[in-house]
């Protein structure tokens, strides 16, 4: 019997382009793990995640940031977060459930999503030819997390700076909905 070695791939294989000032590029090196709490467990958990992080449980909507890891806390409902942090390999529940122990229940979904970050001065005019929310930083400002629909692909869009957006959306159509942002990102006016 051969012997077979796999290798991992992200799912855009590290896509990066810009296109007239508005950079659509895979995010890759990180993990996403699902942090949800126990019932009854709310507070230990919380207290744990502030002495790792000395960050708070983000508010649904929201997310927060520490340096350690590059660590980013999205809230998406009231009682499980997501945790994007700067891991590059495998084994991303250890890292979280070694400085967390037993507080939470933790689920990796780093592999179920492709994850993109849209950057330039008229990312966030491209973004809302497909995104059905506010963008505009009055809205949505930096920090702020949603589940949305782009182009009828399920999404989560945070806004990660002024002109930045990271949006996540099911590795299994990665491809389908990288063309539908750069679909979007080309038919704009880029003049300035």
């Amino acid at each position: 019997m051969a012997d077979s070695t796999l290798i991992a791939e992200n799912p855009l294989r590290g896509f990066d382009r810009n296109h007239a000032g508005i950079v659509v590029a895979e995010i890759s090196g990180f993990s996403l793990v699902s942090i949800a709490s126990p019932l009854g467990g709310e507070d230990a958990l919380r207290a744990a995640i502030h002495s790792w992080l000395g960050i708070s449980w983000p508010q649904v909507g929201s997310s927060t940031f520490s340096r350690k890891d590059k660590t980013r806390l999205l809230g998406l409902q009231r009682d499980q977060i997501f945790a994007m942090f700067d891991h590059p390999g495998d084994h991303a529940v250890r890292v979280i459930s070694n400085q967390l122990g037993e507080a939470g229940y933790y689920t990796d979904q780093t592999d179920s999503w492709v994850m993109l970050r849209v950057s330039g001065a008229k990312s966030r005019t491209a973004l809302e030819r497909i995104c059905p929310i506010d963008l505009d930083p009055k809205a949505f400002s930096p920090g702020a997390v949603t589940r949305t629909v782009m182009e009828h692909h399920g999404a989560i869009i945070l806004r990660d700076g002024q002109n930045s957006f990271v949006l996540l959306s099911a590795r299994s159509s990665a491809r389908s909905f990288l063309r539908a942002v750069e679909r979007s990102v080309d038919n704009i006016d880029h003049r300035v």
